[in-house]
This record gives C-alpha cells, sequence and structure tokens, in this order.
C-alpha cells in the first residue's frame, strides 16, 4: 500500500512539473506580431492592453509598421512572427518559398475617397482620374473591384507611406485614395469625401498571416493567440470605446477613433476565409502576372488554430 501511495505521489508531482514546465515555455516565448495603423489591428492591441494574452500565458511584443513594404521586409528578415495582411502578400511570399499562411480573416472596411477640393462626389466622377495605393496588395484589389463594378477606369499612384498618401488627398495632390479605418474617417472630417466602401460591395481579403515555422514550433501559443484575439473582440462589442479609445492614440490612432468606433458594426471573432474569396484573390493576382502558378487554399492556409 505504501508503495502503491508512493507511486501516486510521484505521478502527482511530475505531472505538477510537466504542468508548469509546459506554462513557463509558453510565457518565455515572444510573440512578434507585425501591425499596421488600421481597424483590423484593434483586437490585437486590446488583447495585449486587457491582460488577455497574460491570462493564456502567452507573451506578444506588437511592432508597429508605417507601410506593407516595410512589413514585408521585416518578415522576410525573420524578425516577426505574424502579421495582419492579405491573400496575395500570403500568395507573392510562397511564389519565393516563403511560408506565411492565412490563419484568419481580419475586421476591415476600407473607404475609397477623394480630395477636398476635387468635386468628385461619385464613383463615375473618379473615371480617368488619379487614385493613389499600394500597388499588388488588397488596396489595389479592392480598387479594381470597384471600378470594374462601376465600368470605370483609374491611373493608379504609388505611394507606400500612409502618412504621405494622407497629405497628399488632403493638398489636392491627387484625386483618391483607399483607406481603412481610422484614417478615413479622420479624413472625412478634414474635408473629404467617401464615395465608397468595401464593405458595401462586399470586398473582403484581408487576413492574419503567421510564419509556418512559428505555427510548427508554437501551436499551442498560436491557439493562445485566438483565444486573447476573440476575448479582445467581446469587450470591444460589450464596452463603451470612451472606456478603451486612448489606449488607441499610444499605437498611432487619431482621436477619432473613438467616434468612429461608437458608430462601428460589431466586431467579429476570428473565422476562415471562404474558397470563393480565395479564387477571387488568385485570379486577380494572376492577372497582373504576379503569381504564374496555381494554389489551393489549403496549400497557403491552416485554420486550425480557431477554436
Amino acid at each position: 500500500m505504501k508503495k502503491i501511495l508512493s507511486l501516486l505521489l510521484l505521478i502527482s508531482i511530475l505531472s505538477s512539473f510537466i504542468i508548469a514546465c509546459e506554462k513557463d515555455e509558453s510565457l518565455d516565448y515572444t510573440l512578434k506580431f507585425g501591425t499596421l495603423p488600421a481597424e483590423s489591428a484593434i483586437p490585437i492591441i486590446i488583447a495585449k492592453e486587457k491582460g488577455f494574452y497574460e491570462k493564456e500565458g502567452l507573451s506578444v511584443e506588437i511592432v508597429p509598421f508605417n507601410s506593407p513594404n516595410d512589413r514585408n521586409v521585416a518578415v522576410q528578415a525573420k524578425k516577426i512572427d505574424a502579421i495582419i495582411g492579405d491573400v496575395m502578400t500570403s500568395l507573392t511570399f510562397h511564389k519565393a518559398d516563403f511560408d506565411m499562411k492565412i490563419t484568419s480573416d481580419i475586421n476591415e472596411d476600407f473607404k475609397l475617397l477623394t480630395s477636398p477640393n476635387s468635386s468628385i462626389t461619385s464613383i463615375e466622377d473618379l473615371n480617368n482620374k488619379d487614385v493613389s495605393l499600394v500597388p499588388n496588395f488588397v488596396l489595389e484589389y479592392i480598387m479594381d473591384k470597384i471600378a470594374q463594378e462601376n465600368n470605370i477606369e483609374y491611373n493608379l499612384v504609388s505611394i507606400p507611406s500612409f502618412t504621405a498618401r494622407f497629405e497628399a488627398l488632403l493638398a489636392d495632390e491627387i484625386d483618391g485614395v483607399i483607406f481603412t479605418e481610422p484614417q478615413a474617417t479622420l479624413l472625412d472630417s478634414k474635408g473629404a469625401n467617401i464615395i465608397a466602401s468595401s464593405r458595401d460591395y462586399g470586398i473582403k481579403a484581408g487576413t492574419l498571416l503567421f510564419n509556418g515555422e512559428t505555427l510548427d514550433t508554437h501551436p499551442a501559443e498560436i491557439k493562445a493567440f485566438y483565444r486573447a484575439y476573440n476575448n479582445a473582440v467581446d469587450y470591444i462589442n460589450d464596452t463603451d470605446p470612451t472606456e478603451y479609445s486612448k489606449v488607441l492614440n499610444e499605437y498611432g490612432f487619431p482621436p477619432a477613433i473613438e467616434d468612429y468606433l461608437k458608430s462601428e458594426p460589431t466586431y467579429t471573432k476570428a473565422q476562415e476565409i471562404s474558397n470563393e474569396t480565395f479564387k477571387d484573390v488568385l485570379d486577380w493576382t494572376q492577372s497582373k502576372n504576379l503569381i504564374n502558378k496555381e494554389y489551393k487554399l489549403e496549400d497557403i492556409s491552416d485554420f486550425s488554430f480557431i477554436e
């Protein structure tokens, strides 16, 4: 009997030791997440600021970027584990044999705006005008879809920097831009005209992307990340923005974010992207000669971390 009790005690001690080691291992690993100053980053930021990652035993470092190009350089240098991106970004990474997998969608709404003194108040007025966006990414995809739907053409002006694009529109140096929130609302408050929305057109291509190596070596951490992310979505939906909007200012969001969040539709928890969306983006990417081979959604995605 004493031997049995001693064995049970030993098993209990070993089990506690293993659990403690697993928890320590999780805490020892810091997940580095690259963000852009857009509403899709808000659940990621809130999860950190409200301690949802910490409750999951996860350490997350948020690395802010002001342009997709700078973000992608950091990805290729393996300085970050994950990013806010889109389907075409994952495709171009895979073309370069760099495994950045789609793990979920994001909360997104992109607005098409025209300059304050342009007198362009409809999409038809934008025909053959200059629109600034970052080529080969989701902004161009959205503009192409809107232009196709309305049978217009536009001249693409590449200005990678968020700030430079913002200022160029207000200075009437370009006719139009595509911006996500909260920049779109801020531009609107300064006289720019919102003439279309990706949400109104049912266009959705944004995603969260994780390095395949990180997914393989730290699956428990990725699942913990998404639990915290979804908890942040619940918090955002249940909380008055006045209680958390100021912390967003520390991440480059303007004060106008509070007013936007008060009118924002309910945020959604992380979901898979549809095969229909993937196929449409793939066809667009191939039409731009960015991709010259066929991919299936399962080739560049892994949705097993969403609970």
